[in-house]
């Protein structure tokens, strides 16, 4: 399958919407803090999430932590532009509004999203370029995965079995990033902005 291998350019970001998708612990986070900190002309979208928050996270800049009720209020409203209930416990999604807004105001925009919500976006906005993250090996997306230290034994198991499935679902996209270097990983993914490319799967 294609991989992105995008120019080298420096011109500004292009106004559009890509989607970073892959399965859990492959580093979508880290490589989108890479891009804010870099790249700071792409506007990141923040997901609110009903997970607990874990240590260094902050509320409003790595996700809006919400309750179930705020959560079910935002569904009611039509306030999401997607949502999910991921490794079959807490529930994420991405408010609406605030891609909207960029989006009609020229900035470009990127959706650090599970594989579920990617979905839900490829059918609300056709135009969005669909993008895999995907590790160099399962077995180095398990060592991350124990080396995070966030989650338990029964947890890391749970996770790992979903990214079996959301390996498998990287012919659904549009691009494909291996994540080696998050810095690398992070330049691909600013070139799809500047390189204007568009599907390359059939």
């Amino acid at each position: 399958m294609p991989e992105s291998t995008g120019p080298e350019s420096t011109s500004p970001a292009r106004s559009r919407l890509v989607v970073l998708a892959g399965p859990t612990a492959v580093g979508k986070g880290t490589v989108a803090a890479a891009v804010r900190r870099t790249h700071p002309e792409i506007w990141i979208s923040v997901s609110a999430t009903t997970r607990r928050a874990r240590p260094g996270e902050v509320d409003g800049v790595h996700y809006h932590f919400v309750t179930d009720e705020e959560f079910d209020r935002l569904i009611a409203e039509d306030g999401l532009l997607e949502w999910a209930v991921v490794h079959s416990a807490a529930r994420y999604g991405t408010p609406r509004a605030p891609v909207e807004e960029h989006l009609a105001a020229g900035v470009p925009a990127l959706l650090e999203i599970d594989l579920q919500g990617a979905r839900q976006v490829r059918e609300r906005m056709p135009d969005a370029l669909m993008c895999f993250l995907k590790p160099p090996s399962f077995e180095e997306l398990e060592r991350r995965l124990v080396g995070r230290g966030t989650e338990g034994p029964e947890e890391r198991a749970r996770r790992l079995e979903t990214a079996r499935t959301e390996l498998a679902a990287e012919s659904e996209f549009d691009v494909t990033i291996v994540n080696t270097d998050v810095e690398t990983a992070c330049e691909e993914l600013v070139d799809l902005f500047r390189s204007g490319t568009s599907r390359v799967r059939s």
